[in-house]
């Protein structure tokens, strides 16, 4: 059998070989690839081949791509670029979850954001995940960082995961380098709550605490930005109904506000008689300070306010409340862990999943019930216990 006639697409060339310097062949292949995805025009591919066999593979790739619309052509756009027209993009997203975006995407675009896109490597990521657990990756501003926790790091696997993603559903990117990533193994790690008995304790401190009133709110379940939002346009004390409308939260280092985390989130709550009283009192604290100050008392708009009449940051709240649990004597739990009570303890006392789901913002019970209602050392006492009655209450022939 003769040899095979070289394709219209592959051309038997002579080029210098500049390290050598001399004359070798090679092999160009040169095919149509279709419309270029940005200017429209018609383009092709070249490449060089070592060998015939070489190229007539090249070419039967090439030539499958532009059949089936996945032929990328090479650019320069670098990984810089790509993050920041994709964090452009994501116009449905709240100034809040831009902000927590473009800081999940802080560390890649500080490392490689002047590398061509299509130059980053699985590798790359790789070491940028062992950086980041192990600490010491430095800042745009020059600052190193502190190890960073399993749940952060996976969290930027993800985001890188994502921009990639586009990338390559716009063809700026051949494949996806951080779809097979490892996440960062952690151990499980139950959301801490407080007991009954520490609830109780906690109040009694809360009482001689200016803002008080704030930690009352996390034990009924509201988020720290629902607390730092809230408004006393929001609370009506006749009707006894409290709105959860406004959402305070930190973007970036600017504290934003915006509609509540969900459709879910925005709820009408029956005011319970406590929490009415403990706010009632609030309110008459805040006429007295605005009364003393006069003129230059803030707007006093906010249920949970300083001295002046302004409403706090959100971290400015979580270092209080962190004050306020250690002067009461009780093992310290992060604000959000009033919440995770709240839950806990309807659940503890029979509250339909759904209803505790509908009273703290969540719009699937099933994840309130995985997330939320924990099953505490004193209730799994009791259930042992009822065990015991159980046996005894057993006769004695069965």
């Amino acid at each position: 059998m003769g040899r095979q006639q070289l394709p219209p697409q592959i051309k038997k060339v002579d080029i210098l070989d500049r390290s050598t310097g001399k004359t070798v062949v090679r092999y160009r292949v040169k095919v149509d690839v279709g419309a270029h995805p940005e200017t429209g025009k018609r383009q092709q591919a070249k490449r060089h081949c070592r060998t015939e066999q070489e190229a007539r593979k090249v070419l039967a790739e090439l030539q499958n791509k532009a059949v089936t619309g996945t032929y990328v052509s090479p650019s320069k756009v670098t990984v810089e670029q790509v993050c920041a027209n994709y964090i452009a993009g994501r116009h449905n997203l709240r100034e809040s979850s831009l902000s927590k975006l473009a800081y999940d995407l802080a560390p890649l675009r500080e490392r490689h954001g002047k590398l061509p896109v299509q130059k980053l490597t699985k590798a790359h990521v790789d070491k940028l995940v062992t950086d980041l657990v192990a600490g010491g990756t430095r800042t745009a501003k020059g600052r190193t960082r502190r190890p960073w926790s399993p749940v952060a790091v996976n969290k930027v696997i993800a985001t890188i995961d994502q921009v990639l993603d586009d990338a390559l559903d716009q063809k700026i990117v051949t494949s996806n380098v951080a779809a097979k990533v490892a996440r960062v193994s952690s151990a499980q790690k139950d959301v801490d709550t407080f007991t009954i008995t520490e609830v109780e304790q906690l109040r009694a401190q809360f009482a001689k605490d200016r803002i008080g009133h704030a930690w009352e709110l996390a034990l009924y379940g509201l988020r720290r930005g629902e607390i730092a939002g809230l408004r006393w346009a929001d609370v009506d004390l006749k009707a006894m109904t409290l709105a959860v409308a406004n959402n305070r939260v930190s973007a970036g280092g600017v504290t934003v506000e915006n509609d509540p985390k969900s459709h879910a989130s925005r709820r009408e709550l029956p005011l319970p008689a406590r929490l009415a009283t403990v706010l009632r009192a609030a309110k008459k604290r805040q006429a007295a300070e605005r009364l003393a100050l006069g003129e230059h008392y803030g707007s006093g708009d906010y249920v949970v306010s300083n001295e002046i009449g302004e409403p706090y940051n959100p971290a400015v709240l979580s270092r209080y409340w962190a004050d306020a649990v250690k002067a009461a004597g009780v093992r310290h739990i992060k604000l959000h862990g009033g919440r995770h009570t709240a839950a806990t303890l309807m659940h503890l006392d029979g509250v339909p999943v759904a209803v505790i789901a509908a009273w703290i913002g969540h719009s699937d019970p099933t994840l309130t019930l995985r997330v939320y209602a924990h099953s505490q050392d004193d209730a799994l006492k009791a259930a042992g216990q009822s065990l015991d009655r159980s046996r005894k209450r057993v006769p004695s022939d069965l």
